[in-house]
């Protein structure tokens, strides 16, 4: 099945092109959950150009998604569901459109949209964006940043920008009013196809490095660089 999956999302090879977001009153309409209850190959590209809102008590701020990495459960060697169950992931094994959020490397903060039907386990990672809403709290919260196109180019940066940390594992991220979740994710103007760029997932080793399910638009400068995994050396 992985590969039939891996073959269908081969790298294309169509001129960039970049649209503007964000033009109408209809991009702002919340995406439902059946959105987010089909295969994760299917739901990873088609959320580039989608628009994450995350309300806090100091404002919102919204980021449009240029960037994700795409999760398959337990078929998936790179997932933290490969192996199962665990308190850790539970989230993931629930049902499609909640946060999936992690601790990494003693330090960040990453969040994965949980997708598939119910029990799968497919999670899609949200990689970078760019801030469309909300630019003023998400540089006070990201110092360090340089340039607008920095806030938000990597997954900890993402989740950084946007006040999210492990309070927020399993938020809905379509509740049936606003009031009734820090998230959702607006339809936005969804990528052209002919933008949307496939390869090898950032830093994933062994088995699962091969996969071709990091998706990105071409071109858009808040995408991340890449980086092959890179084996920890033994002490």
């Amino acid at each position: 099945m992985i590969d039939r999956e891996r073959d269908r999302h081969r790298a294309r090879s169509a001129r960039p092109v970049r649209s503007d977001h964000m033009t109408s009153a209809t991009d702002r309409t919340p995406l439902p959950r059946a959105f987010f209850d089909r295969p994760v190959l299917d739901v990873a590209p088609d959320l580039l150009g989608r628009v994450l809102v995350r309300d806090t008590p100091d404002g919102p701020v919204e980021v449009r998604l240029t960037e994700v990495e795409a999760y398959a459960g337990t078929a998936d060697p790179g997932s933290h569901a490969y192996r199962g169950r665990t308190a850790r992931n539970a989230v993931m094994f629930g049902p499609p459109g909640h946060a999936y959020v992690y601790f990494t490397y003693g330090m960040w903060h990453c969040m994965n949209l949980v997708c598939c039907p119910e029990g799968t386990a497919g999670g899609v990672l949200l990689r970078a964006g760019e801030i469309v809403a909300g630019a003023d709290l998400a540089a006070k919260r990201r110092p360090s940043s340089r340039r607008p196109a920095d806030l938000a180019q990597g997954p900890a940066r993402l989740a950084t920008a946007l006040g999210i940390d492990r309070a927020l594992d399993g938020a809905d991220v379509c509740p049936a009013a606003p009031a009734d979740s820090p998230f959702r994710v607006l339809t936005g103007t969804p990528a052209s196809p002919g933008a949307v760029r496939n390869g090898p997932r950032t830093g994933v080793g062994g088995e699962g490095a091969a996969h071709p399910w990091r998706f990105w638009i071409d071109g858009d400068p808040t995408v991340s660089p890449y980086r092959a995994h890179a084996p920890r050396r033994r002490r």
